[in-house]
């Protein structure tokens, strides 16, 4: 009995020392606090811009945080996220019911929080004539319900950019041979810059304030105003997209962004999430001219004071 008695005793020890021991080693992979460590995360491509910002001044305020991030076209980044590679993502729009029912097997919290607004631009040429379009005309187009022999270019196929296309188009696929995708948004605004008869769509970021490396390209080309016949306030005026008509709805072809947080604990994941919703974060998106979610307050100090 005493033998059996110490082989069950020495059996619970080495159960305990083996989940301290795990406890241990799980503790060594979450070595994050808000603002220090670790953190491998994913991106849209199509928010390279803004989201480079935001990390930029994150990591010159918190100079022990190393946020590690990788882009991709929309499809990818989300197959990264849901095959736990990483568990923090910038996305153009939230999960469905079925990815957070993924999330919610693994007992992983799903934080979804819309942080800034983007627009959609299309753009063509300076030496078109093109000064402007509209919401149905653009329909007709991706539908192939107008014959033209423009080509219209868009980034990455299997970008945020041609899902929203296809949802605002009403169709699976676009197989019209003027209609395609190139690699990415800076092909675009390059490729309508050398073609006077292309018309590109492309994210309002990435033509508002353009790096040095594609400047030349963006000068070349002009953003088009869009009208939205079915509109209630204005069905007959044209908008170009600016931080003015987005937050008054007044220009159609735009689109939400979001942090999705699915880390579960309070880490460098929380912190980021913090800070891009926070009042810096929330300015630097003000600044790159598209609309923060909220929209920072300005303080203005009036003095009587007489000379």
């Amino acid at each position: 009995m005493r033998s059996k008695s110490l082989i069950i005793l020495l059996g619970f020890a080495t159960v305990l020392l083996l989940q301290n021991c795990k406890r241990k080693t799980s503790a060594k992979n979450y070595n994050d606090t808000y603002n220090s460590g670790t953190l491998s995360f994913v991106a849209d491509e199509s928010f390279a811009p803004i989201v480079d910002a935001e990390l930029y001044i994150f990591k010159n305020d918190n100079r022990k945080a190393d946020p590690r991030i990788s882009y991709h076209p929309e499809n990818d980044a989300l197959r990264l996220l849901l095959s736990d590679s990483v568990r923090f993502a910038f996305l153009s729009r939230e999960l469905n019911a079925e990815e957070k029912a993924d999330f919610a097997k693994r007992k992983l919290p799903v934080v979804t929080r819309q942080f800034a607004i983007d627009a959609v631009a299309i753009i063509v040429n300076q030496a078109s004539a093109d000064t402007s379009t509209s919401v149905d005309e653009l329909k007709k187009i991706l539908q192939g319900q107008t014959k033209t022999d423009r080509s219209i270019v868009f980034d990455n196929p299997n970008s945020s950019l041609v899902r929203y296309l296809k949802d605002f188009a009403g169709v699976k696929e676009f197989k019209q041979k003027n209609i395609y995708a190139l690699k990415s948004n800076k092909e675009v605004i390059k490729y309508v810059s050398e073609h006077p008869e292309a018309i590109g769509i492309t994210a309002f970021s990435w033509i508002d304030d353009p790096a040095a490396d594609y400047a030349d390209a963006a000068s070349k080309v002009r953003i088009l105003s869009v009208k939205d016949e079915h509109s209630k306030t204005a069905p007959a005026q044209y908008f170009r997209p600016s931080q003015t008509t987005l937050y008054l709805k007044q220009y159609p072809l735009q689109r939400s962004l979001y942090v999705i947080n699915c880390t579960g604990r309070t880490g460098l994941g929380a912190g980021l999430e913090l800070f891009v919703e926070g009042d810096k974060g929330q300015r630097i998106i003000l600044r790159s001219g598209l609309l923060p979610t909220l929209i920072p307050e300005r303080n203005i100090m009036i003095h009587n004071n007489k000379l």
